[in-house]
């Protein structure tokens, strides 16, 4: 493909630096973009005509599926995985690292784009912050997308409720179909975390109201609705999906779908707009598809098919992620994203920071910008562990190292010795405080390592792989687990799983973001460690089961401290403090 005119990357850079001689906050920069109409973006970038367009407003717009489907003659770009070592305090700028190398590949003449995953109302107001980038390193217009963006996941929510809500009609009209009421496991959904929702009693107020019973909400993210929507094909495979939905099971214990219930085609309908990516752009003007956002902790945590495979066919390089670690975020990517839409990665990228890995080496957050060679070896295990994990499914590692004021060259040097080893190449990056020309050695060498290693990408585990010995694999290959416990009640789901037909799905974790095991203040490399499964849950829809593990809670609640305490609505209409 082509490379588009265009400005040079490192002359945008330039100029929104001379627009900012002091440091800004994130939003401030984003405030202060000089965005392009997304029209001129789509035509001059990717070729598409304003026709093939729906616009929200003059900087973002939905790519309409006629036009994506008349690309399926197109040939595949290379798929880059931007991944990262396990997060800590001291923060690694997975999503800032993506955009910046997308500028940066478009930089040094590549035709580029972007493909990540719509943030949640969840961490925005809560401890993560949005997800948008940061820096100069980010995509905008950045309230937008962090908010209520193009009302994409209003109409996942919607969907979710409307099955719920038509479950409990369907009983409280007669309940032809015998649903057992304490058998239902079909959750309501809000995008907020909102601990007092977890657990919570529906129907009360008399018999005008239905029939009381225990019921509960997940956040939106961690909705099978949102897992149907990312892994999607086209609507007619989401239609499918929708209503292979098991919502519980009758009083015989055979399971209740939503198709049972006449619920797929309506909700369907409301997805119908939602199902089509977004397109917006970076600070310096290149093109990026924001499209589902399902969690790495509860969910797969990958953004939608149907924007990474029209974003392979638009460019020759699409840099996409997957939440946090790479051992939540790049397995689930890998063995459930890539297997079920038939990708293959070219390059994975690891990132992460001198000041993450001091810390995975025991060092105090307060204290991470001190020297400490010791420390940083002792955390390189942390990186060393993911670095292995990623080569076990023969993909080509590359390590970027987002790059702090407080690193040292000593510390720099350290680190690269310690991945030379590996046969993995360790990049320093400013992306955060340059842009695109902040990352155009990382661009360099993953291009170089993708056209010198051939990537010979296969899955952790054979479809045909007993659930509980999938499951069981993870721990020990990915998490580094001697081996997994459950109750007999688990283990028996697991064999009622396979006895229905469900043996060929592959495993979705659901557990802590911030360890290689379920104590989330392991940090390192654990060894020794076991991993207890809780409870599994059948995804039908999304074809995967949901394997939850530790403490993890498909309802996150607010910290003591919420972000949403210090956003604010000035005179002018202009937000500040959402980050």
């Amino acid at each position: 493909m082509s490379v588009q005119p265009r400005d040079d990357a490192e002359k945008a850079g330039k100029r929104l630096h001379d627009q900012h001689k002091t440091p800004k906050s994130d939003i401030e920069i984003s405030q202060a973009a000089q965005m392009r109409p997304i029209v001129e973006v789509a035509k001059d970038k990717l070729g598409i005509d304003a026709e093939d367009l729906i616009p929200y407003g003059h900087y973002k717009a939905k790519v309409s599926l006629n036009y994506i489907a008349s690309l399926a003659g197109r040939p595949d770009g290379k798929l880059i995985l931007v991944t990262a070592i396990t997060p800590t305090p001291a923060g690694e700028g997975k999503t800032t690292t993506t955009v910046g190398l997308g500028d940066a590949l478009n930089a040094i003449g590549k035709k580029a784009m972007v493909c990540i995953r719509e943030p949640s109302l969840g961490p925005c107001f809560g401890v993560k912050g949005g997800a948008a980038g940061g820096g100069y390193a980010q995509v905008v217009p950045m309230e937008d997308i962090n908010l209520h963006f193009t009302g994409d996941f209003h109409a996942i929510g919607a969907a979710n409720n409307l099955l719920a809500a038509m479950i409990d009609n369907h009983v409280y009209w007669g309940n032809k179909l015998d649903i057992d009421t304490r058998r239902i496991t079909w959750r309501r959904a809000v995008d907020m975390n909102d601990r007092a929702l977890r657990s919570i009693v529906t129907s009360l107020g008399g018999a005008a109201n239905g029939y009381p019973r225990e019921a509960g909400f997940d956040i939106t993210v961690a909705s099978e609705v949102m897992a149907i929507f990312c892994l999607a094909s086209d609507l007619a495979d989401l239609q499918r999906r929708l209503g292979q939905i098991q919502i519980g099971q009758t009083r015989d214990r055979k399971a209740v779908t939503a198709k049972d219930l006449s619920a797929a085609g309506s909700m369907a309908a409301l997805l119908k707009d939602a199902l089509a990516p977004n397109l917006v752009q970076t600070l310096e003007n290149n093109p990026a598809f924001i499209h589902g956002g399902p969690f790495a902790n509860i969910a797969h945590g990958c953004n939608s098919v149907i924007a990474t495979k029209a974003a392979l066919k638009l460019a020759d390089y699409v840099v996409t992620e997957a939440g946090f670690g790479a051992d939540l975020g790049a397995e689930k990517f890998f063995d459930i994203k890539c297997r079920k839409a038939g990708l293959k990665p070219s390059c994975a990228v690891i990132v992460a920071t001198i000041r993450a890995l001091k810390m995975h080496g025991g060092v105090a957050k307060d204290d991470l910008k001190k020297e400490n060679l010791q420390a940083l070896e002792k955390g390189f295990a942390n990186l060393q562990r993911h670095i292995e994990n990623l080569q076990k499914y023969g993909v080509p590692v590359v390590v970027s190292v987002n790059r702090f004021s407080s690193d040292t060259e000593a510390e720099m040097a350290l680190l690269r010795r310690l991945c030379a080893p590996l046969g993995v190449e360790c990049v320093p990056a400013d992306h955060w405080a340059q842009g695109g020309a902040g990352a155009v050695d990382l661009a360099k060498i993953v291009v170089k390592t993708i056209e010198t290693k051939a990537s010979d990408f296969d899955f952790l585990y054979p479809d045909t792989m007993p659930l509980w010995e999938k499951t069981r694999t993870i721990a020990r290959e990915i998490y580094g687990a001697e081996d997994i416990t459950a109750e007999k009640s688990v283990r028996d789901r697991f064999a009622e799983l396979e006895k229905e037909g469900f043996g060929k799905f592959p495993i979705c974790v659901a557990k802590t973001q911030y360890s290689f095991t379920t104590n989330p203040d392991a940090k390192g490399v654990p060894l020794g460690h076991t991993i207890p499964i809780r409870e599994v849950r059948l995804s039908a829809g999304a074809e995967f089961v949901v394997v939850i593990c530790g403490d993890i809670m498909t309802m996150p609640g607010l910290p003591k401290v919420p972000a949403a305490n210090a956003i604010q609505l000035g005179p002018d209409g202009r937000i500040a403090g959402l980050f």
